[in-house]
């Protein structure tokens, strides 16, 4: 089945595994509040190397459980054989994960490049044709990156890398977190001319710390505007930049609507309160459904 559902704008919002029980409550929490703007799809991420392999899918059964919202696990090639890929995959549907976002993953901490495993898989389009092969009742979203993933050789490359995830049976693309709308249509247009025709969903990431957000993003390699920068560092106050951040998510939001993208993917980092604030800013709720 497609990773969203078609003929309408969609919505989404991606979590982590909590390290603590305080944590996991916070979360569920959280997913309660946000549950009021009726996401179609609720992702939760998977650790370098595995790291988090149960407790993603516990997440991601209980989400489906408890709010009766369509869920998909993250899985990454990193670490596993491609039985044990397999065997992960039969769990997740055993425990009613219809969605799989496949990438490839970072190395583990303390390695500087990815290194495949004996029996594994090197490239995430590899792990998409696994899943499309031997579990077509998964959708399958796959990562894009308006500004380039650091590790690509070049925009190019890493345009032609997408279209092979899409074309090994990728049905939708999220991308990485960026806060220029140029970079953004500048992507979706080279997309287009490259003949990808599944959806590509803008990932946002709401500001809430100058700290935060430079940390951030010097990991991904995604720009901060320097306007926006020096917004945020006005005053060294958490209300502050909390607000001035909302306020740029909701701008930018507001005009990636407008420019008729078919949905949005929130980093909500399991809070609720920025994402909540944003999607309420720009009304949600009384946006027309149908995709433009």
């Amino acid at each position: 089945m497609p990773f969203y559902p078609s003929g309408k704008r969609t919505l989404s919002f991606e979590l982590f595994p909590p390290k603590t029980t305080a944590g996991e409550t916070a979360m569920y929490q959280s997913i309660g509040e946000l549950m009021a703007f009726q996401p179609d799809v609720i992702t939760c991420t998977y650790g370098a190397g595995g790291s988090t392999r149960d407790k993603t899918l516990e997440i991601t059964a209980s989400v489906k459980q408890q709010f009766g919202v369509k869920v998909a696990s993250h899985l990454t090639c990193v670490g596993s054989t491609q039985d044990q890929l397999r065997d992960y995959l039969r769990d997740a549907i055993s425990r009613g994960v219809e969605n799989i976002v496949a990438l490839r993953g970072d190395p583990p901490k303390g390695e500087t490049s990815f290194q495949m495993c004996e029996g594994g898989l090197r490239y995430a389009s590899d792990l998409v044709a696994l899943i499309k092969a031997d579990f077509p009742e998964l959708g399958i979203a796959v990562a894009g990156y308006p500004e380039t993933h650091q590790e690509a050789i070049s925009y190019a490359d890493d345009l032609a890398n997408l279209k092979r995830k899409v074309d090994a049976g990728g049905d939708a693309i999220i991308t990485q977190l960026f806060y220029d709308n140029a970079d953004f249509f500048r992507f979706r247009d080279d997309c287009d001319a490259l003949g990808i025709t599944v959806p590509i969903i803008p990932g946002i990431l709401p500001v809430t710390n100058l700290a935060q957000i430079q940390r951030i993003t010097s990991l991904c390699k995604a720009k901060l505007p320097s306007v926006f920068v020096a917004k945020l560092g006005e005053q060294d106050d958490t209300a502050w930049q909390f607000q001035v951040g909302v306020e740029q998510a909701t701008v930018q939001v507001q005009e990636l609507l407008h420019a008729g993208v078919p949905g949005i993917h929130f980093y909500v980092l399991n809070k609720s309160q920025a994402t909540s604030e944003v999607l309420r800013g720009i009304g949600w709720s009384r946006l027309e459904t149908s995709a433009s």
